[in-house]
């Protein structure tokens, strides 16, 4: 820790801090920082009711801006996880910091894909840092202290309570430029989040979803108040005009699972992607073929059972036919062909 810091933080401890906790903020390595500390993040001592005292754990960058939070169900779909793992992914490859909540769900999916990437992210906790929640997320939060940070209000010894997640979403939203929403019920804490990112003034992004899904009907309806519908990375990296460069000169200039190869040539990895596109032509011809086949409803299990696919891979076909009408849900993941409708693109 440099010696202006640690001296700040000293001060700090003495002046607000009983010895038994100052105690453990030494022993586990965590920096307070005061919202008048000259390493205070600056998005976030900008925002309405801003905490008087973040406790850090693990290393802030300049390069954290630009940050967009990842948020969502933790009960997420395979659609759900799929998705945030491609945004997410892409994301970090593009040197923007991924800032989630370390819950399950949508949340993990982001860390570990921002991780994957090379890429920063940065966990934002409702405990002390000591009191990671949910515990199996203990070794994602140790690596993300190894290329990110852990923040949170509350001092150590500080357990997870209900009451402190949805004050918790205001710090989520304010460390960054935007929130990214990719799947959540109507009423649901990432909903919240997207509330104080209003009040902040934050951009707010959602992924489109099945008409029928619970746990689509709040990012549907966010784009339909205005939301910037959200499919791709480039479609947030664009709307915040934020260029493709950090991790990618720090990391090596790699194509990303799920992004395009721009610069015309048709090397290795644009062929990687080639092959990636055709195989998701093929599954949804394929579903396509097997629902038109079929008099009766298919549930998604035995949809991917017969093609031999992921189940991902499928959950992600089958809602694309949805939002093009060329299939419906018509029980409890269970699905047919729209013949009123055409159902695949030429």
């Amino acid at each position: 820790m440099p010696r202006k810091v640690a001296g700040a933080t000293e001060r700090f401890r003495d002046a607000n801090e009983p010895d038994e906790v100052s105690g453990e903020i030494d022993r586990l390595g965590i920096t307070p920082l005061h919202l008048r500390h000259d390493d205070y993040p600056a998005q976030l001592a900008e925002t309405p009711a801003a905490p008087s005292v973040i406790y850090v754990k693990g290393k802030m960058l300049a390069a954290d801006e630009p940050a967009i939070a990842v948020v969502g169900s933790r009960d997420a779909t395979p659609y759900g996880v799929e998705m945030t793992r491609r945004l997410s992914y892409d994301l970090a490859r593009a040197g923007v910091t991924v800032v989630s909540g370390l819950a399950r769900g949508i949340d993990t999916a982001a860390h570990r894909a921002a991780l994957e990437a090379g890429g920063r992210t940065m966990a934002i906790l409702g405990s002390g840092l000591d009191r990671v929640y949910p515990q199996r997320n203990i070794p994602m939060a140790e690596k993300i202290t190894e290329n990110g940070a852990l923040f949170t209000e509350y001092p150590p010894g500080v357990s997870a309570l209900p009451q402190h997640f949805p004050r918790r979403n205001r710090v989520i939203s304010g460390l960054c430029h935007g929130v990214l929403v990719v799947e959540a019920a109507f009423k649901s804490g990432a909903m919240l989040t997207v509330n104080w990112a209003l009040e902040q003034d934050r951009d707010v992004f959602a992924v489109p979803g099945s008409a029928l899904s619970e746990k689509s009907k709040g990012t549907n309806w966010l784009i339909q108040q205005g939301a910037k519908l959200t499919t791709t990375a480039d479609d947030i990296l664009e709307e915040l005009n934020i260029e493709r460069t950090s991790v990618q000169s720090l990391v090596g200039n790699q194509e990303t699972p799920t992004s395009s190869n721009k610069s015309g040539e048709f090397g290795e990895n644009a062929l990687d992607n080639l092959a990636r596109e055709n195989n998701v032509l093929s599954i949804e011809h394929r579903v396509v073929d097997l629902l038109e086949k079929s008099s009766e409803p298919i549930h998604v299990d035995d949809i991917t059972r017969t093609l031999g696919e992921a189940a991902a891979a499928v959950s992600s076909v089958l809602v694309m036919l949805e939002l093009r009408g060329a299939a419906r849900q018509v029980g409890s993941m269970q699905f047919i062909a729209d013949r009123e409708r055409p159902v695949v693109s030429p």
